[in-house]
């Protein structure tokens, strides 16, 4: 693969399916994979304890968003920068940082909906 410019995504927005995340994660950010199955294996397990796709629908749409975030370096950093203030433990910071890492988030799920995810 090569490189992206940096205002360019790493790769394209996959579909919000189990399998085109997974891969998308495996390729941007190989450390999260454990994690996501961990989630994806405890959303399976609500969804057949409940006999719902609710929990699997979580999952793909939080699991979405991560992908949107970090396939754009700039903003991938931008919210590493933020999760870093928010672990300060001053209170006006960690506030300031919550508000704009919710406004990155609320951004990401904005753009998903505008695209259908793909």
């Amino acid at each position: 693969m090569t490189a992206a410019a940096p205002d360019q995504p790493l790769i394209p927005q996959p579909p919000s399916t189990v399998t085109a995340l997974r891969q998308a994660v495996a390729q941007i950010a190989p450390a999260s994979l454990p994690a996501f199955t961990r989630e994806l294996d405890q959303a399976a397990d609500q969804a057949r304890l409940g006999s719902d796709l609710a929990p699997l629908r979580r999952f793909t749409a939080h699991w979405a968003v991560y992908v949107h975030i970090q396939r754009q370096p700039r903003l991938a950093a931008r919210f590493r920068e933020l999760e870093a203030v928010a672990a300060t433990g001053d209170a006006d910071r960690v506030r300031e940082a919550a508000a704009r890492m919710g406004r990155l988030l609320d951004d990401a799920r904005d753009a998903l909906s505008g695209t259908g995810g793909e």
